[in-house]
């Protein structure tokens, strides 16, 4: 009888890593680099709502910005770049922590001074910089097809880093 149970709990317990093999649990929501890039919903500046979920299916460039900080200044025009050498494959999501702006006037004189023409996103309370821990201007997450964070950059990336960090993930 006991050889029979014993033989049972094996039987489950291969049985039951087998199944966790096929079918993976989902990734742990998180903003560690390995964990599904929480969702979130905010506003362009062209009045749009665009949640992080909707970009799914391309690898996503997800920056924190603000108008007043140099690096980010800095690192636009790259980023301008890399959507216009990778519109089918990249977005580039440039999450501005708007409530750290005089107003929303200077982030649309901010965006037309550059020529910008990927989605502007409003954090108008900085309630997605708090979720996303952002600590330092700028910071990137590198998300890739399936919303899995692959890559947390602080600072100003160039065109290479960028380009590099797209490759790996």
């Amino acid at each position: 009888m006991k050889k029979i149970l014993a033989i049972s709990i094996l039987v489950f317990l291969i049985g039951y890593a087998v199944y966790n093999a096929i079918n993976p649990n989902d990734a742990k929501v998180g903003v560690s680099e390995g964990n599904a890039a929480p969702d979130f919903e905010l506003t362009t500046l062209d009045g749009e709502k665009v949640s992080l979920s909707s970009l799914q299916g391309k690898k996503v460039i997800l920056n924190f910005w603000a108008t007043w900080c140099p690096p980010c200044r800095s690192e636009m025009p790259d980023m301008q770049k890399i959507q216009e050498d990778y519109n089918d494959e990249v977005v580039i999501a440039a999450v501005n922590l708007t409530s750290s702006e005089k107003n929303v006037e200077t982030v649309k004189n901010f965006v037309e001074e550059l020529e910008l023409s990927f989605p502007v996103l409003l954090d108008e309370k900085g309630k997605i910089n708090n979720q996303y821990e952002v600590m330092s201007y700028p910071t990137s997450y590198i998300i890739d097809e399936n919303g899995i964070i692959g890559t947390k950059f602080v600072g100003a990336m160039t065109y290479e880093q960028m380009e590099d960090f797209l490759k790996s993930n």
